[in-house]
């Protein structure tokens, strides 16, 4: 999953069956987030371990998501949680 396409590219890691257009790597992400996390230090190293990302490079694909229709259509209770969270988070600064 370390491949050098750039997954914000359309059509980036398409994959056949999938009618929302998202590639495996952005429905990885979106997956990911679904879970609960003990710690952050725990998501992190699985970040690292299943999807071969830096911390860095999951928060940047995760952010482009929330602002992706597709994304909110693969995965719409997700997307909208995560963009109240980051709403919220923007508002307290």
């Amino acid at each position: 999953m370390t491949g050098t396409t750039d997954a914000s590219a359309p059509g980036a890691d398409d994959a056949p069956g999938d009618d929302t257009g998202l590639g495996e790597r952005e429905r990885a992400v979106l997956a990911f987030e679904r879970r609960s996390w003990p710690g952050p230090g725990a998501k992190e190293r699985a970040v690292r371990e299943r999807l071969g990302l830096s911390a860095t490079r999951y928060y940047q694909l995760l952010n482009a998501l929330l602002d992706d229709p597709r994304a909110l259509a693969h995965d719409p209770v997700t997307v909208n949680r995560l963009r109240r969270v980051r709403a919220e988070k923007e508002q307290r600064r």
